[in-house]
């Protein structure tokens, strides 16, 4: 998408504008509904927090609308995960140039999610770049929530979104899915655990409307997130014994550089330096006393898809070494998660310590 040059900021939303501050809302005059609305969900037997916009009144029988209360909006870790996932579009879509400062605002007509997924995914999506009408959205909205699916294949997980909930800005199924995404695609991001929000649904029945409050879990733990594996003794030493880190760390860097350094190579930052495989391939061959041929992995790897590779390889040389499979994925190494490195090295240094 090509935005053209800074524009001054319109009150509409003119073609190719996806910044917020060019998002507009119509608002209608308050009507008794609307009235019937505010009292209803503010009245002694229902939530008094709700933060209801007049739109969020107008439904029509059996219909329900949700919004999150003003109070989960305000939990740190809540803010945390809204800006974590904003800051990790802005990155992926930096070249574009386009700029998210609100999710619910900048993110419901499709326009922003085509591009992220396209950019992670390594694919172009058929569909027009500028939709103005509302059909037009959600018909752009629906392809792209389609191919969304494509990519994450739940295997009958139900989705906890749709093209109404996205369209309608409902702010938690924009973050489902954009926590589904971050974790598929392996964001180089830390979300923040265990972040609930307490969800008010409203629900018109028999001509009245009726709320309630009901609890919306956007995260879990990181190893449930992650699809980790159970606790061992890593979870242990950062969690209660982060002085001994440095120790492991210490220890780790003088064993690998003992093999490293046969072929003059030499590792100082065992986060960053081990995150595209490379080495990893390396040190597997000279601990096991063979040479990787270099048409197997990637020698200068450029791109995140290479790095996985040489990781998942450096992997498969180690099951052929007769370790145990790691407990990590290759995903995680080239995240720079320090924890899953360690395990990696760790299972290393265990079986071939002993080695001159």
């Amino acid at each position: 998408m090509s935005l053209g040059p800074p524009a001054s900021p319109s009150p509409c939303r003119p073609p190719g504008c996806i910044s917020s501050a060019c998002s507009g809302r119509t608002h209608g005059t308050m009507s008794d509904l609307q009235e019937e609305g505010k009292n209803a969900i503010n009245s002694p037997m229902s939530p008094a927090l709700a933060d209801v916009h007049p739109g969020d009144t107008l439904l029509e029988e059996n219909e329900e609308r949700t919004m999150i209360d003003p109070t989960s909006k305000e939990d740190p870790k809540f803010k945390e995960l809204v800006k974590v996932l904003i800051d990790w579009i802005n990155d992926v879509l930096v070249e574009e140039r386009i700029i998210v400062k609100q999710l619910e605002e900048d993110l419901y007509d499709g326009q922003v999610l085509q591009k992220l997924l396209e950019k992670l995914a390594d694919r172009k999506l058929n569909v027009a770049e500028v939709t103005q009408s509302e059909i037009g959205q959600k018909q752009k909205l629906q392809t792209v929530l389609e191919a969304v699916r494509d990519v994450l294949r739940p295997h009958g997980r139900a989705l906890q979104w749709n093209v109404d909930s996205i369209h309608g800005k409902n702010l938690v199924a924009i973050l489902h899915l954009l926590v589904s995404l971050a974790v598929h695609f392996r964001a180089p991001i830390r979300l923040p655990e265990n972040v609930s929000v307490q969800v008010v649904v409203v629900r018109k029945r028999e001509g009245l409307l009726h709320s309630s409050h009901i609890t919306e879990e956007l995260t879990t733990t990181t190893e449930m997130i992650m699809g980790r594996f159970e606790r061992d003794a890593f979870d242990t030493l950062f969690d209660h014994a982060p002085d001994k880190l440095s120790v492991v760390k210490k220890s780790l860097i003088t064993f690998v550089n003992k093999h490293l350094n046969k072929l003059n190579l030499e590792v100082t930052e065992l986060e960053t330096q081990f995150a595209d495989g490379v080495y990893l391939v390396l040190l597997m061959g000279l601990l096991e006393d063979y040479f990787v041929p270099l048409h197997n992995f990637y020698l200068t790897p450029d791109s995140f898809d290479q790095k996985v590779h040489n990781v998942a390889f450096a992997f498969e040389l180690m099951l052929d070494g007769g370790l145990k499979k790691p407990k990590a994925r290759p995903e995680d190494v080239v995240n720079l998660d320090l924890k899953s490195t360690l395990r990696v090295l760790y299972n290393l240094f265990t079986k071939y310590k002993h080695l001159e």
